[in-house]
C-alpha cells in the first residue's frame, strides 16, 4: 500500500508519499516542498490573499497529483498556523478542497506537536532520556518534552520565523530589533522553562527547515564536508551561537553567499537563528541534535497507524485473522498460552487429516478458535468457555460468513466440555455437517488445550501415529510435560467419541531435554500412564 501525507504549513507546503510494507515500516518514495510562506502573508495582510489563495490551490494539487503518479491510495493532508489563524482560512481550505481534490483538517498547537514528536520519536534515538522537542514552523513553535515511551507534555507558542520576522526593520538587523526578537522570544517560552527543567531533560532535538537549514550553516562553517543526510546530527550550542551572532550582523546580500542558505530563507534565518540561540541558553542546552523527520512523517505514521495490519498483507484471507488477533486483544487474551495452544492445534490437525477429513477453512477456523477459547476469562473464569462464545458470536469479525462464525463460536463454547448442540443460545443453529465441523474441531482444540494445561508451554511439539485403534499422540518437551499429558489425558474423551479410536499421549524420557522434529512418529503404541 503507498499512503501519501501532505503538510500545509505556515512557510511550505510538504508532500511525502510512501510504500507501507507489511510490518508497516515505510519507504519514501517522493518527497515535494514548495515555500508558500502564508504565515508572512497572515502576518502582513492579516488574511490569506488572492494571489496567496491561488498558489495554495494550485500547489495542493500538483501534490496530489504527483501523489496519484506515485500509486498512493490514500492522501491524509492537515493545515497548521497559518491557515488555522487566517480568518479566511476556512474558505482558502475549501478551495484547495473542491480544486485540489485535498481534504485536510486543521489541526491545534498541541496536536501538531504530538504528531511532530511521533516522527521525531521514529526518526532518532531518544537515548539518554527524557528529550527536549523544538520545531520551528512559519507560525507556531512547538516544545515537547518525551522519550521512546511516549509524549509527557507538550506547548505551543506563536512564536514562529514569520511573526518574528515582522519584528525586523532593518538590514542589517539593528539593535534595536534583535533586542525585539529575544523578547518576543523570553516572553512566550520563559512560562515553560519551569516544566520542562523538572523534565530534566538530557538531549535536546530539533526539527523543521528553519533549524535544519541553521545545523547545516554551523557544520559547513567548520570546514567539514556536507552531510548527505542531517537526521541524527549533532551540533554545539556553541558554534550556533557563533553562526546566530554572525547572521544578525550580516545584510542581505552577505547571507546570500552564505554556504547552506536557500535564498528564499534569507529573511527568515535571522530571526530563526535568535530564536534557536534564546531557546538553547534558557534551557541550558549544549548540543542539537537534529531530525529530519516531522509533522508529514507524523501524518504519515499516524495514518500507518490507522490501518489494520492485513491491509498490508496481498493475502485476501488477511482480515480474517488479523480480525481474530484484535478482537483477542480487546479481551486481554492470555497471548503465549493461546498462540501456543493454536501451534500445537495445527501440528495436531496436520497429521490427523486423514482421520477428521476436515479441508483447509476448517484448519483456519481451528486456529482462530485456538487464538480465541480463552477471553472470555476477562469477565469470569469459571464460565469462561461460555462468555468466550458469546464475544466470538458477537465480535463482529471481519472476512467470515455467518456459518463460519457459528462454527467458531461454537468450537470455542465447548472447548472444555459438553457435546455440540444442534441450537445453542449463545452460539445459534447448527444443522449436521456444522454441527459435526464443531465436533471434530473441539475435540482437537481440547487436546492442544490440554497440551498446555501449565501454561508454560512445556510442550514443544507432537508426533503422531494413526492406527485402526488407536491414535498415539508422543509429545516432545522443555522439562517436566507431567502436568500437560494429564491435561490432554483428561480431556480426550470427546475425541474418542468423535472418532472412534482410543488417545494415547505419552512422552520419551529422552525426549524432555531434546526436542523431537514435528511430524509421523514410528514408535510401537505405548499405554497412557506407561513410563
Amino acid at each position: 500500500m503507498r499512503i501519501a501525507a501532505l503538510d500545509l504549513g505556515s512557510n511550505s507546503f510538504h508532500l511525502i508519499v510512501a510504500e507501507v510494507a507489511p510490518d508497516q515500516s515505510f519507504v519514501p518514495l517522493v518527497r515535494e516542498k514548495e515555500m508558500l510562506r502564508l504565515g508572512s502573508v497572515v502576518t502582513r495582510e492579516g488574511r490569506i490573499s488572492a494571489d496567496a489563495a491561488d498558489r495554495a490551490g494550485r500547489t495542493a494539487r500538483r501534490m496530489r497529483l504527483l501523489a496519484e503518479a506515485a500509486g498512493a491510495t490514500e492522501v491524509v493532508a492537515a493545515a497548521t498556523s497559518a491557515l488555522r489563524a487566517a480568518p479566511n482560512g476556512p474558505a482558502v481550505l475549501e478551495r484547495i478542497e473542491a480544486e485540489a481534490g485535498v481534504t485536510a483538517r486543521v489541526i491545534d498547537g498541541l496536536e501538531e506537536a504530538r504528531l511532530i514528536f511521533g516522527a521525531v520519536r521514529a526518526a532518532v534515538v531518544l537515548d539518554p532520556g527524557p528529550a527536549l522537542c523544538l520545531d520551528v514552523g512559519g507560525g507556531s513553535v512547538e516544545l515537547m518534552v518525551g522519550d521512546a515511551a511516549g509524549l509527557r507534555w507538550a506547548a505551543s507558542e506563536r512564536l514562529g520565523v514569520a511573526r518574528l520576522a515582522t519584528l525586523v526593520h532593518d538590514d542589517p538587523p539593528s539593535k534595536a530589533d534583535r533586542r525585539r526578537l529575544r523578547d518576543r522570544v523570553r516572553a512566550g517560552l520563559a512560562p515553560h522553562v519551569p516544566t520542562v527543567e523538572a523534565f530534566a531533560p538530557k538531549m535536546t532535538v530539533g526539527s523543521s527547515g528553519t533549524l535544519e537549514t541553521l545545523a547545516l550553516m554551523a557544520t559547513l562553517r567548520t570546514g567539514r564536508p556536507r552531510p548527505r543526510s542531517l537526521n541524527q546530527l549533532t551540533v554545539p550550542a556553541g558554534a550556533l551561537a557563533e553562526l546566530a551572532d554572525e547572521l544578525v550582523r550580516s545584510d542581505a546580500e552577505t547571507r546570500r553567499r552564505m554556504d547552506g542558505l536557500d535564498e528564499r530563507r534569507l529573511d527568515l534565518i535571522v530571526p530563526g537563528a535568535v530564536l534557536l540561540d534564546t531557546v538553547l541558553a534558557m534551557f541550558g542546552v549544549d548540543e542539537l541534535v537534529i531530525s529530519e523527520w516531522a509533522l508529514r512523517e507524523g501524518l504519515l505514521l499516524e495514518a500507518i497507524g490507522r490501518h489494520d495490519p492485513a491491509d498490508w498483507s496481498e493475502d485476501p484471507r488477511a482480515i480474517r485473522r488479523a480480525s481474530v488477533v484484535a478482537l483477542a486483544r480487546r479481551c486481554s487474551w492470555p497471548e503465549a498460552h493461546s498462540r501456543h495452544v493454536a501451534a500445537l492445534a495445527i501440528s495436531l490437525f496436520d497429521q490427523t487429516a486423514g482421520l477428521h477429513g476436515l479441508g483447509e477453512t476448517d484448519r483456519e477456523l481451528l486456529e482462530a478458535a485456538a487464538l480465541l477459547h480463552d477471553v472470555g476469562e476477562h469477565i469470569d473464569h469459571e464460565d469462561h468457555d461460555r462468555h468466550a462464545a458469546y464475544l466470538v458470536a458477537h465480535g463482529r469479525l471481519r472476512g467470515f460468513t455467518p456459518e463460519e462464525v457459528r462454527v467458531l463460536a461454537g468450537v470455542v463454547r465447548w472447548h472444555r466440555r459438553g457435546e455440540p448442540k444442534a441450537d445453542d443460545p449463545l452460539v445459534g443453529p447448527l444443522e449436521g455437517p456444522a454441527r459435526e465441523r464443531v465436533r471434530r474441531l473441539a475435540a482437537l482444540l481440547r487436546i492442544a488445550d490440554g497440551l498446555d494445561r501449565g501454561r508454560r508451554q512445556v510442550v514443544t511439539g507432537l508426533r503422531v501415529r494413526v492406527d485402526s485403534s488407536l491414535v498415539l499422540v508422543r509429545v516432545s518437551a522443555a522439562g517436566d510435560p507431567e502436568l500437560e499429558l494429564w491435561g490432554a489425558r483428561r480431556k480426550r474423551d470427546l475425541f474418542e467419541r468423535v472418532f472412534g479410536r482410543e488417545l494415547e499421549v505419552t512422552c520419551h524420557p529422552a525426549a524432555r531435554s531434546a526436542p523431537e522434529p514435528t511430524g509421523v512418529g514410528s514408535d510401537e503404541p505405548r499405554r497412557a500412564g506407561a513410563t
